[in-house]
């Protein structure tokens, strides 16, 4: 007994030794070497908050301006409706319109996306639609081809193509079908993605402005969802989708005529298309890129904010984080192929330039990804074991709250909402930071391409009906080891602040780590309604 006493009291002795020897090393490199490290990171990433506050501020005022003074595209560009019913023209006096639908075994939602284009309220001989069908499920493909046979029996000028590859994904298909003979005879080429239901009179809206205005290469609509109110998740993403249409699409296009093609439900000139070298493969934003390099040709862009196509939000989180993955790799490498070349070009004005290098790319696709996670996430939790480096209340409260109320300006509804995706963008900021740094150094992941997936008419399920839930469980799969590790770190920070801290960080700490937790676990986008 004696021997097991003696035993237990070394160890105990051995484990206090090892204490306080890690809190000496702590104490003793914590002045000269972590808190002036510390201290630099905090300043960065105060200054690049700082740089984004001033951008939703100046964004902000701009867009208060636009509405205080109903400064509507049909104001500042001409527009007038298409003649109808003119006996000597006919119908020569609408142009022909391409109509473009790429699809990869879109089973949900094929038939929402072809019966809308099919619908599209145009003369019958000016206009093409062309279904083009990457489908690697034999039996989808029947269908699409199906479908695309039935409109054609009733007279609609539709054509179901398909290539014997994937190469390019969406851009490869996009660029294919501009080879086909009848395309020569189109002027205007209009895109919606599988699940996008324009209305009927999208293209009698949409067409005007390029008719009319010889200068403007690309018109594009804003995005409706459908699905909004299925869950937390899809409100969350209607915020952040909110400002992006409300106030950086609709700055972008009253002030510098110039915005990122988003890619769906907009309609381009073919010739301001061709002029800028076409659809390129080179990153998975295919739909930036070609927008960057129409917009440095001098062509100029429409917004129509009232112009609304109807389409599916993500809704579950693995298809969301694929989505963002995407949207946040793509614009990094595309930043990081294209800044020579928009720094040196010579048919735009140095304020364009700079808009697209700081504003459109540098503060809004690289800052505000990195900056949320790194300063929210990493620098001030950090803080609370390090007292001597305070994190400033304009730059802890002030700014971060200015920032969001900014920021859900554009999905008002959903003000009550603001904590909640605070939070969960924070978690988010984790994945688009990755997807960043991956696009800027062009590694891993970069040229990663899945389809997000869609649920169609399954939205008009009882949301009462569950998805089964999958027995087996991954690593990976269901629980995110990431969100996990940042979680537990959150989770300790918030702990040593509550109990030896004097900053109360640990409310908030405590907060975000949960969230963390929730993510990481696959508690978030999860139950989806029965297809």
């Amino acid at each position: 007994m004696d021997m097991i006493i003696s035993s237990s009291a070394a160890l105990l002795s051995a484990r206090n030794g090892i204490t306080s020897q890690v809190g000496l090393l702590w104490q003793q490199t914590k002045a000269p070497l972590i808190a002036p490290l510390l201290r630099i990171l905090l300043f960065v990433c105060l200054a690049l908050s700082f740089m984004l506050f001033v951008e939703r501020l100046y964004m902000g005022i701009v867009i208060a301006f636009i509405k205080l003074l109903r400064r509507k595209p049909e104001k500042n560009y001409k527009w007038e409706p298409m003649k109808k019913d003119d006996l000597e023209l006919g119908n020569s006096s609408y142009p022909v319109v391409l109509v473009q639908i790429p699809m990869y075994n879109e089973k949900e939602v094929y038939q929402l996306s072809i019966g809308a284009a099919c619908n599209l309220s145009w003369p019958a001989n000016r206009i093409f639609i062309q279904v083009l069908d990457d489908s690697t499920d034999p039996a989808i493909k029947a269908l699409v081809e199906k479908e695309c046979s039935r409109w054609a029996s009733k007279g609609i000028n539709i054509k179901y193509e398909i290539r014997d590859n994937r190469k390019g994904y969406k851009a490869g298909a996009l660029k294919e079908g501009m080879k086909h003979s009848y395309v020569k005879l189109c002027s205007h080429v209009a895109i919606f993605d599988a699940d996008f239901q324009p209305e009927p009179d999208f293209l009698e809206r949409a067409i005007p402005f390029l008719v009319h205005n010889p200068e403007i290469g690309l018109v594009q609509a804003r995005w409706e969802f459908v699905n909004a109110d299925e869950c937390l998740m899809t409100r969350m993403q209607e915020i952040s989708l909110g400002y992006h249409f409300t106030v950086e699409q609709e700055v972008g296009s009253a002030i510098h005529a110039f915005f990122g093609f988003n890619g769906t439900a907009g309609v381009w000139r073919m010739s301001a298309l061709n002029e800028a070298g076409g659809w390129k493969d080179r990153t998975t934003v295919e739909d930036m890129d070609l927008a960057v390099r129409a917009g440095l040709n001098g062509w100029k862009f429409v917004y129509v904010g009232n112009l609304k196509v109807k389409n599916e939000l993500p809704s579950t989180f693995k298809a969301y984080r694929y989505q963002q993955h995407r949207w946040s790799c793509g614009p990094a490498n595309l930043f990081r192929k294209m800044a020579m070349e928009i720094a040196t070009n010579k048919k735009v004005s140095v304020w364009k330039k700079f808009y697209l290098i700081y504003s459109f790319f540098f503060v809004r696709k690289i800052i505000a990804h990195i900056v949320t996670f790194i300063l929210y996430c990493v620098v001030m939790p950090a803080t609370v074991f390090v007292p001597e480096v305070q994190v400033p209340k304009w730059g802890a409260i002030y700014i971060p709250s200015a920032i969001t109320l900014l920021n859900v300006l554009g999905s008002p509804r959903s003000m009550y909402l603001v904590v909640y995706w605070i939070l969960f963008e924070n978690v988010m900021s984790l994945h688009r930071t990755k997807a960043t740094f991956i696009g800027l150094f062009e590694s891993g992941r970069v040229n990663e391409w899945i389809v997000t997936e869609k649920l169609g008419d399954a939205l008009k399920t009882k949301m009462g009906t569950k998805a089964h839930k999958k027995l087996r469980f991954r690593v990976g799969e269901r629980v995110h080891l990431l969100d996990l590790f940042v979680g537990l770190y959150l989770w300790f920070c918030g702990w040593y602040d509550f109990s030896f801290g004097k900053s109360r960080f640990h409310v908030y700490l405590f907060l975000q780590a949960a969230a963390f937790f929730v993510v990481g676990f696959g508690y978030v986008g999860v139950f989806v309604p029965n297809s």
